[in-house]
Parts: C-alpha cells; structure tokens; sequence
C-alpha cells in the first residue's frame, strides 16, 4: 500500500513558510487533478524564484506578488505545460520581469486522453523563455535550484532540486496525495519507471509536490510508487497467461472493484502499460498498441 499524505492545515492566498528557504501559496483551484490545489512554491530571501505561478487566477496572481513584496523574483520555474501549472508564468513574467525556466514540449500534440479527462488541460502556448530540457542550475544568494528532466506524466516534465534542503519540488511526477497520472501519447510509461528510478536513487530528504502535501518519508513512499506499478504489470501478465485479449476486454477484469465510470481512465493507463510491456519484449501486439489492440505474452 502506497503510503499517501493527505493531510495538511492550510489556508487559500495566504503565504506560509513551510522550511528555511522555502513559503508556499495555494491557489483556490481544487478538484479531482488538483487536490486541494496547486501550490505555488518560493525559494530564498530577497532574490527569490517562483515554482509553478499556477493557473490564469487574477487572485492568485495577486497572493504570490504580496508574498514577494519587497523581493526580486529572478527566476520562474515550471515543471510542466499543464493548464494548473504554468499560465500564469506570462503574467508574473509582466509584474517582475523574471525569466521563464522550463521545456517546452518537442511535438505539439492534442487531448492525450482519447475525450477521458484526466487531467486539468493543456497550456498549448507555453514556451520558456530558457530551456532546461537537457537540464541545469538556476541560482541565487543562498539557494540552488538544479533541473531534473523527468519525463513520463509528460514528456517535458521537470522536478527542481533545492540543494540546500535536500528537496525536491517533484511537480506531478510524485504527488503525496495520489498516484501519477501516464496517459499516451505525452505520457510514456518506460520514461516514468526510468525517472522515478532516478529520483528514487538520489536519496532526498523531502518531496515537495505542485499538489498536496509535502511527502518525508521519501524512500518508502517511493518503494511503494514503484511497487504499484509493478504490481500493475503483473496483473496484466496474469490475465494475458489466460490467453489474448484487448485492454477492453482487460478493464473490467483487473478493475472489478472500480467504479464502472473510472474504467475509461484506466484503459488510458492500461495503454501506458502496454506500450511499456511491447518495448521490453513482455507482450506481442497484432498491430501498433492501442485499445483494440490484441495483446498475447511473448
């Protein structure tokens, strides 16, 4: 069982300090991707930088500048171009000045979700103003911020590294509050087992997530992320050892106990999966994975 955080005291618009070098506001948009809402991250003193500014929200625009009041921004961090992370970055960018830091999305590309919503919607217009797609150091007067590529939930997703903390600001790649997100094509479920492999083996003390509360306890709770994606996998295996199927024919079976109304979501991460198990010689597909695919072991 994967260790979730879920609870935390918090209050819309108001600016905490959550650790030395690092205050948090949360914007007042919760709902089923968002948890509670995406919480808008500020790192350092005087000369601060800002991690995901958030959704198009005049308030909550309003909450980070009062937060900084008095301060440069020198930085805007965005880990990813999803409609809750990263418009506001054009207007922060207007009221401060601050360089836009993050990827930009290498093939342009509709819906992931084949009409199932899964997440909050794409910000299609986003562009950084400097990319650290292949990685990189953003710093200021006691802080460090490194870029960490991390694709899987999309294939632009950055995680930022605090070095002096020992954290990560994790985006939606880990989230305390609920498993990730991987919905092809942006979604790629061999580049999320990789990175979160990855992040696993750097041994921080803290992950900071766009949603929800902090996660500290890192090393179990990401054993257990990863446990139950293999544990996935191996339910899929199972169920293919009773012979062929198509992941419609799959659903119902591995997702029983689910809400009937969940079960076109779960096909998009049975997508993932089966993309994933192709690639790595597990399961043979008649033709190029997809829901009618006909899947069989290998």
């Amino acid at each position: 069982m994967i260790p979730f955080v879920r609870q935390f005291a918090f209050e819309y618009g108001v600016c905490e300090q959550v650790s030395p070098l690092i205050r948090r506001v949360i914007a007042n948009n919760p709902g089923p991707f968002t948890f509670t809402g995406t919480g808008t991250y500020i790192v350092g003193h005087d000369e601060v930088a800002v991690i995901d500014p958030g959704p198009d929200d005049p308030a909550h625009l309003d909450a980070i500048l009062g937060a900084v009041e008095g301060e440069r921004v020198t930085a805007i961090l965005i880990t990813h171009h999803h409609a809750d992370h990263s418009p506001l970055a054009a207007a922060l960018k207007a009221q401060t000045g601050a360089p836009v830091y993050g990827c930009a999305v290498a093939e342009p590309h509709g819906p992931d979700d084949a009409g199932v919503r899964t997440e909050a919607g794409h910000d299609a217009g986003f562009t950084p103003d400097v990319s650290v797609c292949a990685g990189g150091v953003v710093s200021g007067p006691g802080w460090m911020l490194e870029a960490l590529p991390t694709p899987g939930h999309t294939s632009n997703h950055i995680c930022f590294a605090l070095a002096e903390e020992n954290a990560l600001f994790s985006g939606d790649h880990v989230m305390g509050w609920s498993t990730t997100v991987i919905t092809p094509p942006d979604g790629d479920m061999t580049d999320y087992m990789a990175s979160l492999q990855m992040i696993r083996d750097r041994g921080f003390a803290t992950l900071w997530p766009t949603h929800g509360p902090p996660v500290r306890e890192v090393a179990p709770f990401l054993d257990a992320y990863i446990a139950h994606r293999r544990g996935r996998e191996r339910q899929i295996l199972e169920a293919l050892a009773d012979g062929p199927a198509r992941i419609r024919d799959l659903v119902p079976r591995l997702y029983a106990e689910v809400d009937p109304r969940l079960h076109p979501a779960a096909a998009l991460s049975m997508l993932a999966h089966m993309i994933d198990l192709v690639r790595r010689g597990e399961l043979s597909a008649d033709s190029e994975p997809d829901f009618e695919t006909l899947y069989r072991l290998l």
